[in-house]
């Protein structure tokens, strides 16, 4: 994981390993659990560490983070560690303060980057969902640009290395790109990605302006009931899937993927997510096979602009990026 080949130079200079270990996990999920599963990846050998105010794990990721330093099996400037501003922290001065306390979470000096999780604001305070007496969630209207202005300014103080954004469309990412003063360009832009849902055009943009695409959902999603149709098909039993595996793995059931594999083809950067301890390991040996012209056209063929996090709820907002067809 540590070889140059498998990292990726993001537009200010700083690397970006291409494989990361996504710590997202479903309310049911035992957040101590995060910290279990977080260890055991560096343990496997990931260097890459995506979290999120969101996520409401950032104290039990940067103690494993911590531990894992401490114990002598890395250092700090080996570690890439990711934390996102939520959608409740637009306002630009509510920028630094949220990166503030991501840290203080974290008890980490700096993160390796800072990405603005949505392009949807909602009403600022401490509900991550607010709501009203209806439960319709409550917007807010910022300009993005003036977000991304003080997203520039925590990287200009050393609390970002990098900055970036999340689930944004090419004409979002536009806006900032063309924002009279831009100082820092966005390195990455973090979507859904998989075989279903391929993302091509959107990844043709962001390499033309030399922004990498990050992918989550790589592996399909976990199929959280609050957000993902139960009668969407499962990626990782589909036919094509299970037989481009090398056959060794093929009896595992969630492999490493192709998917993995085909993305890394097109320099995108992967995040895996398992809280399973035998799949996080086998996770990480995605390096070790490589596709085949004829499996990565079996597995091009699979795109079916299938989008697993629709995001209705936010459709109202005029920011909602998914009406864009990329």
């Amino acid at each position: 994981m540590d070889s140059k080949h498998q990292r990726v130079k993001l537009n200010d200079g700083h690397f970006m390993p291409v494989l990361g270990f996504g710590t997202y996990a479903p309310p049911e999920v035992p957040r101590s659990k995060a910290l279990e599963v977080t260890k055991l990846a560096i343990e496997a050998g990931f260097r890459h560490i995506d979290s999120a105010h969101l996520y409401n794990n950032e104290e039990q990721v940067g103690l494993a983070i911590r531990s894992k330093i401490a114990d002598g099996s890395v250092k700090r400037e080996d570690i890439f560690y990711t934390s996102k501003l939520w959608s409740t922290f637009h306002r630009p001065e509510l920028v630094r303060p949220a990166l503030e306390n991501s840290l203080k979470k974290a008890q980490l000096d700096y993160v390796d980057l800072y990405l603005i999780h949505s392009p949807v604001s909602l009403k600022p305070g401490e509900e991550l969902s607010p709501t009203d007496e209806n439960g319709k969630l409550i917007f807010d209207i910022v300009d993005l640009c003036t977000t991304w202005e003080a997203m520039e300014k925590c990287k200009d103080a050393g609390l970002a290395k990098s900055i970036g954004v999340s689930n944004f469309n090419h004409r979002q990412l536009e806006m900032i790109l063309n924002k009279p003063g831009l100082k820092h360009k966005p390195v990455c832009n973090q979507v859904e990605c998989h075989p279903y849902f391929n993302q091509s055009k959107l990844l043709d943009f962001c390499k033309s302006k030399d922004i990498v695409l990050v992918a989550y959902s790589a592996l399909g999603s976990q199929r959280d009931k609050r957000w993902v149709d139960q009668n969407s098909p499962v990626l990782l039993e589909d036919p094509v899937v299970c037989s481009t595996l090398p056959r060794e793995m093929q009896h595992r059931r969630e492999p490493p993927l192709l998917a993995s594999s085909s993305c890394s083809e097109e320099t995108i950067i992967i995040l895996l997510n398992s809280y399973n301890q035998a799949i996080s390991v086998y996770n990480i040996q995605v390096f070790e096979f490589q596709l085949t012209s004829e499996d990565m056209k079996a597995i091009d063929g699979l795109n079916r602009n299938l989008r697993y996090f629709n995001s209705d709820s936010l459709a109202s907002h005029p920011n909602y990026p998914y009406s864009d067809e990329y």
